[in-house]
This record gives C-alpha cells, structure tokens and sequence, in this order.
C-alpha cells in the first residue's frame, strides 16, 4: 500500500509538469494581447512594449515556460497581472469557498444519494422505485443556474419573515466579521507554504470559526450554504442514487447474498454487510470523480448565489488572459484530481481485501 501510495505521487510530478506545459502553450496562443486586455483599447505601443518587458512576454514561449518552471520549483507562483499580488494568496484565498461548498453538496449528495438508491433497489419496481427514479432524472436535468435561482426566489422571497427564509447569497450575514489569523499571529510578512496554510484556514469561515471556538459564526456560514450546497448537489446526488440502485440489483442477485439469507441471517445485516460494501467500488469511482470535479470550481453555482470561490477566479484570469492566476489554478486543479483518484484507488482495498494495489 505504501509503495503504490508514493509510486503514485512520484507520478503526480511529470503529470503536473505536462499540464503546465499544455496550458501555458495554449494560454499564450491565443489570438488576443493581454496588455489590450488588462489597459483596454487605447493603450500605446509604447505602453505595451513596457508591459511585455514588465512581465516576460517579449520573450520565447519556452524560454517564459523555463523561467516559470524555474520559481514554481521554489514555491512561487508568479504574480498576478491582474491584480499585482501573488497568485498564492488568490488561490488561498478562493479555495476555501469551493472547498466549503464542495464538502456540504458532496455530504449531502452522498447520504441522501445512497439512502435512495438503497430504498429504490430494495423496493424495486414499485411506485417508490419509480418516483425514485423519476427525481433522479429530474435531478440530472435541471440546470444549476435556473435551480440556483427558483431556490433563491422561494426561500429567500417567498418565504422572507418566516422561520424557513434561508439568504440567497453571500457567506456570512453582513456585519459579521472574523479576524485574519495572518493579522492575528502577525504573519503578513511571512511566506511559503505555512502562509498559503494559515491563509487558507483564515479564509475558511468554517474551519476558522471552528478552530477559534465562533460557533454562531459557524451557525451563520452552514446557514448561508444551504441554498449552494443543494443547488450544486442535486446532479451528483441524482447520479450517485441510480448507480447505487444498480450496483446493489446486481450484488443482491450473487450467490452469497442467497446463502446469507438462507442461513438465517437479518435483512439489515445481509443488505449492510454483505451487499453494501460490495456494491461501494462504482459508487465510490463516482462520488471520486463528482468530488474532484467540483472542486474544480462551479462556476454557475458561484455566480448564482455570489460566492468568491475558483470557478468565479478562473474564468475571470481567463477572460482577462491573466496567465499566472490560469496557470495557478489549472495547478491546484490537477493536484485534486489526481488525489481525488488516489483517495478512490486506496478505498477500493479497504471496500474489497482481495484487491492488491501493490
């Protein structure tokens, strides 16, 4: 188990190396000058040669790619053209927003997912079974921006003055307010990887309020991640409920879970400790997959409801070819990914002991 574990984070180098590479060739291949796009219209030749030479763009495409390597190897990230500061802040403090969000919709997704997928299997071809079924469909359709916004018109509008009213925005109720831990420690000038930490945690409502003992900052950050958290969970609990419900119709037709049953045993133990678990590889590949994809930024979803997470960051580098803030963030991306897959690969062992990742 070990050696796969590190085999496969020796891996994580020249994968993170070549997506580097293909973003940076693509990301400078576009037919658009960042210096129109960050100056506008007007600006002079003059202005933008100065621009170029300010930020290595008169350069080579390899040559700006080697120097890039050269400060990622030490840490560094560049900095943001866009808005003059380091592109490790930015991304320490967007990733807490997506990271909140990520965990509430996945949580809720994956209880509510499997509860019924299990109920479904277990009534198969019922009137539950079908309804079941049809909300899974409903789910997977419904678009996230109109779903985001139905919900905020009635829990938010309708429903204002009443004990269900729910905010339709924001992370924290406005006139709330907690300390940076940079701030607190006195750690502004600081640096590196145990910045980009306390930076991260700061910037998690969540985590922060937990770790000072805030808990009515606590109450009002879950409050407030009702809403975004349901809105970007409906389609991966939809998906998660339909290969539970399949994935368990054909465990629960093997000839062990026969036997089981002809020994004696209950219906919870039969379902719970023979079935479940071995019908968890698939699910677990999917809530895996559902995972890294929305920590890669919802976009829509952060729009919506008026969230600064990384999708929000992204597409706003992209649109303004703000290439260190792109590069940063297609970074961290791929570091997710592959630890998501990672995290599912380990789990299959633990879910099925005759399965050897060494």
């Amino acid at each position: 188990m070990f050696q796969f574990t590190l085999r496969r984070l020796l891996l994580l180098i020249p994968v993170l190396i070549g997506i580097l590479f293909v973003t940076f060739v693509i990301s400078r291949s576009v037919p658009y000058d960042p210096c129109i796009a960050m100056m506008g219209e007007k600006a002079t030749p003059e202005q933008c040669a100065a621009f170029r030479v300010r930020y290595g763009l008169n350069d080579n495409v390899f040559i700006q790619f080697i120097r890039y390597m050269g400060q990622f190897a030490q840490g560094n990230f560049g900095d943001s053209i866009q808005y003059h500061r380091p592109v490790l802040d930015y991304v320490s403090e967007r990733l807490p927003m997506t990271f909140e969000l990520t965990i509430g919709a996945m949580l809720f997704s994956t209880t509510l997912g499997i509860l019924l997928g299990l109920i479904s299997a277990l009534r198969r071809n019922t009137i539950i079974d079908t309804f079941t079924m049809i909300g899974a469909n409903i789910g997977v359709s419904m678009p996230v921006f109109w779903l985001g916004l139905m919900l905020a018109y009635v829990f938010a509008l309708l429903l204002k003055g009443t004990p269900l009213f729910i905010p339709p925005s924001g992370r924290l109720t406005p006139g709330l307010y907690m300390e940076s831990l940079l701030i607190a420690w006195h750690m502004q000038n600081s640096t590196g990887l145990l910045r980009f930490i306390v930076n991260f945690i700061s910037n998690s409502v969540i985590l922060h309020s937990i770790l000072i003992g805030n808990f009515p900052i606590l109450m009002n950050a879950l409050w407030h991640l009702i809403l975004p958290c349901f809105a970007v969970g409906t389609i991966p609990l939809a998906t998660i409920a339909r290969m539970t419900r399949s994935s368990l119709l054909e465990v629960l037709g093997l000839d062990y879970i026969r036997t089981a049953r002809a020994k004696g045993l209950s219906m919870s133990k039969v379902i719970f400790k023979h079935a479940l678990r071995n019908a968890l590889i698939p699910i677990v590949t999917v809530i895996g997959l559902e995972t890294g994809a929305l920590l890669s930024g919802a976009v829509l979803t952060e729009t919506v409801f008026a969230l600064p997470g990384m999708g929000t960051a992204l597409v706003s580098a992209i649109l303004a070819l703000d290439y260190p803030v792109m590069q940063g963030f297609v970074v961290v991306i791929a570091i997710i990914f592959v630890l998501s897959n990672l995290i599912v690969d380990l789990s299959y062992a633990y879910l099925d002991p005759r399965i050897r990742l060494e």
